[in-house]
């Protein structure tokens, strides 16, 4: 996740019912901005912002390391996105680490201009929440300590096909050589089965099947170890099968009503079934292979598609397509049980399924209480952007209000 995280993100069976928006310059061309003052920007004054600077502050060193005259992020299509070029933010990064905690909402209005987004004329758009799970693990197979995470194989390669079609720029097929044919790389049935290649051996295992299976959809995740220290694992590389929402395969089946879809009742079922609990699984033929991640600060989140630890309920996965990784974004929306939730964010990461300017994955944190609210996230709300006063990038997108 992050990375994919996301893989993640977003990975909850009801994200995955959002219909399907406009894509890249597309989704932008679709796109309009209104400026608006900061005093129009709901909740802003009652926000702390102080913790939205530390955030702000940690993918910095990423945007200084962009081209000056390139895009904010690699990934964005028509022309900027919405995010502008990358020089035009970097003015903002050299002062941000010269912030006092107490001046960090003057150097937002001093640096930044809010804008209200639209998308093909709607202000509204769904935002979920993710989080990182902490699981029971052992660094070796007994007892209860039988699911294993795998690393990376090294028979597993990726393949740019933009570098033969520009129409295919952006479009990466994985799989393996077998013979003189590169063919997909096994499912995830064929793998638990034990057909992978080497270096794909087992580092970890963990105590509970479904745990693992649920730690494949997040992407990362931390683990309590059997001796009493702790692991953080996170994404490595995946085998490149279509994901497949297992909620809407037992819907289909009838194990599960549509409505009753959750996080909660998928878990309860496949803990409750456990002699039709694999065959189940195997119908997400998507397979994760995860790392040890080092060095980490306990007090953040995994490494998001930033390649900085994310941070609780300041970063936001984004379609990297539309917003650029640093860009700072307001959201208003509600939480769970209907509690207002507007804070600033940063785009730190993404997800498979956030797509469209106006749709974001909340990281939550870590652990199960934050897995609770996470699971039950499915909040309408709206997107402000904050560009730079030097981007230039909202000008052909944006007109004052009034």
């Amino acid at each position: 996740m992050a990375a994919l995280a996301l893989a993640a993100c977003a990975e909850q069976e009801k994200k995955a019912e959002a219909p399907s928006p406009p894509k890249g310059a597309e989704a932008v061309a679709e796109t309009s901005l209104t400026r608006i003052s900061f005093a129009e920007l709901p909740g802003w004054q009652g926000d702390d912002h102080a913790a939205a600077l530390a955030a702000f502050r940690r993918t910095c060193p990423v945007i200084a390391a962009r081209p000056a005259g390139a895009p904010l992020d690699p990934r964005m299509d028509g022309k900027a996105g919405l995010s502008g070029l990358a020089g035009a933010w970097a003015g903002a990064c050299a002062q941000a680490g010269r912030v006092a905690a107490n001046e960090a909402r003057a150097f937002f209005e001093t640096h930044f201009t809010p804008y209200a987004l639209a998308a093909g004329g709607k202000e509204i758009g769904l935002f979920t929440g993710y989080y990182e799970p902490e699981f029971k693990a052992a660094r070796s197979p007994g007892g209860a300590y039988q699911t294993p995470l795998r690393g990376k194989p090294m028979d597993l390669q990726t393949i740019d096909l933009g570098a033969f079609d520009p129409e295919l720029e952006g479009k990466r097929i994985r799989g393996r050589v077998e013979g003189a044919r590169f063919v997909p790389y096994p499912d995830r049935a064929s793998i638990e089965a034990g057909n992978v290649g080497p270096g794909a051996a087992p580092f970890v295992w963990l105590a509970d099947p479904v745990d693992a299976f649920f730690l494949h959809i997040q992407g990362s995740g931390r683990l309590l170890m059997e001796d009493g220290t702790a692991m953080r694992v996170g994404f490595a590389a995946k085998n490149g099968r279509p994901y497949t929402p297992i909620g809407r395969v037992m819907a289909a089946r009838g194990f599960l009503s549509r409505e009753n879809i959750s996080m909660q009742s998928i878990r309860d079922w496949l803990k409750n079934n456990p002699e039709k609990r694999q065959a189940i699984l195997n119908e997400n033929r998507s397979y994760i292979f995860f790392q040890e991640i080092e060095g980490s600060d306990p007090e953040l989140g995994p490494v998001g598609a930033a390649g900085r630890q994310l941070t609780p309920w300041r970063s936001l996965a984004v379609d990297r397509s539309v917003h650029g990784l640093g860009a700072l974004l307001w959201l208003e929306t509600e939480l769970p049980g209907g509690a207002p939730f507007r804070q600033l964010m940063v785009a730190q990461d993404t997800g498979s399924a956030i797509k469209g300017p106006i749709r974001g994955d909340i990281f939550m944190g870590s652990g199960s209480a934050a897995g609770e609210i996470a699971g039950k996230m499915a909040g309408q709300g709206r997107l402000f952007l904050l560009l730079p006063k030097s981007a230039g990038a909202a000008a052909s997108l944006s007109s004052p209000r009034g």
